[in-house]
């Protein structure tokens, strides 16, 4: 059975820093493409960051460039989003992501985690 459970999630204040961690199981780790995405309130989900099965490249939103660091640990099979300088626009359901490479027929997803940007 496939799992993927976001955590780490929660209130901070604008220029906070979070850091999301996200636990793989029941999948050959090494062999996905790992992203994390998101979805605020009335808006579509969108991609945050991914980040290739062997760490090599990264790619991010524009909206993140800059703040946010996507990594990933093959060992732990974790995948990790550290987010800087937040935005109150950064508020979300932050959602972990596991594509099988290089085909992409297997899609999994974890349950989400709320981060919540406000004063």
């Amino acid at each position: 059975q496939v799992q993927l459970v976001e955590s780490g999630g929660g209130l901070v204040q604008p220029g906070g820093s979070l850091r999301l961690s996200c636990a793989a199981s029941g999948i050959t780790f090494i062999n996905n493409v790992m992203s994390w995405h998101r979805q605020a309130p009335g808006k579509e989900r969108e991609l945050v960051a991914s980040i290739t099965s062997g760490g090599q490249t990264t790619n991010y939103a524009d909206s993140v460039k800059g703040r946010f660091i996507i990594s990933r640990d093959n060992v732990k099979k974790m995948v990790y989003l550290q987010m800087n300088s937040l935005e109150p626009d950064d508020t979300g359901v932050y959602y972990c992501n596991a594509k099988s490479w290089p085909t992409g027929v297997r899609n999994y997803w974890g349950q989400g985690t709320q981060v919540t940007v406000q004063v």
